[in-house]
């Protein structure tokens, strides 16, 4: 992926070598590392609920730590760059499918614990995209992850970890999130599953239209990018995870899809590059 040098956000709330002080609370929508941490407790018969809810990290106040080392701060240059990429992106599609204004969210990088309006979140949350203050959440330690621990490796599968949170800024904007929030608050457990899986195939999908986009209006993807992307969506399926932890693959646990069907979905829209073609709401079968 071609991002050095080229221009970043300013959209970029930096909190690294910070650390928050106050009451706990829980991420919001699309945390990958929560994902592997519960996995994980539910193989070890052990309850990791406090993993996700940082003691230190509610509504209390950010105090100062320690300074970036070189990598965290190419870390945040990437991530500035990609946030760029995804605020021209949208903006162009606002326009041209939804006659609109597109809002562009605020990205705020953290180390280790941080706050927000929904809740405390950790490096164990993974990136995740909070509704209420319309902000998404990112420890960039998490890219290490991304390429040890989970087998996706490639800057533009980091990118498209981005691309995916801002993916739920837009579910946000266009006032789906709030509408999956009211009927999952009715609904039993299943059946919140089953919205929450769809609510992030859509963010797949979407994510799979900011990557046609990125080739063909900014010419920044090189060769082997797009499989970089694709294999980055397989590798967090729910299956794999669950899996990969040495458990039987049990789909009515399941989150945010199977392998297949995220990199379906962000396929559709990639190829599609419409809205209108990533309605996993509408679709019988994902």
């Amino acid at each position: 992926m071609k991002w050095q040098g080229r221009r970043g956000s300013r959209n970029i709330e930096d909190r690294r070598g910070m650390r928050a002080a106050g009451g706990g609370g829980k991420a919001g929508i699309g945390g990958i590392g929560a994902i592997i941490v519960l996995i994980v407790g539910a193989y070890f018969g052990v309850d990791v609920s406090g993993l996700l809810e940082d003691p230190g990290a509610g509504q209390g106040s950010v105090q100062s730590g320690q300074p970036l080392s070189a990598q965290e701060q190419a870390s945040g240059e990437f991530v500035a760059v990609v946030l760029a990429d995804t605020e021209v992106i949208w903006e162009e599609i606002f326009r041209s499918q939804l006659n609109a204004e597109y809002p562009a969210p605020t990205l705020v990088l953290f180390s280790g614990t941080t706050r927000s309006q929904c809740g405390g979140a950790s490096a164990a949350t993974g990136p995740f995209y909070c509704p209420a203050d319309r902000k998404a959440y990112l420890d960039t330690s998490f890219f290490a992850t991304l390429q040890n621990r989970l087998g996706a490796q490639g800057d533009f599968a980091a990118a498209y970890v981005v691309a995916h949170e801002i993916a739920h800024h837009v579910q946000n904007v266009q006032g789906i999130l709030p509408q999956v929030q009211a009927a999952r608050a009715n609904a039993t457990q299943a059946q919140s599953n089953a919205l929450s899986v769809r609510t992030e195939l859509q963010a797949d999908c979407y994510s799979g239209i900011w990557a046609r986009y990125a080739q063909e209006r900014l010419g920044t993807l090189e060769r082997g990018d797009l499989q970089e992307a694709v294999n980055a969506a397989r590798q967090i399926g729910d299956d794999t995870l669950q899996r990969n932890a040495g458990k039987t693959p049990m789909p009515h646990t399941f989150t945010h899809g199977t392998s297949e069907q995220r990199a379906a979905w962000f396929a559709r829209g990639y190829e599609s590059a419409k809205l209108s073609d990533c309605d996993t709401f509408s679709a019988r079968q994902l």
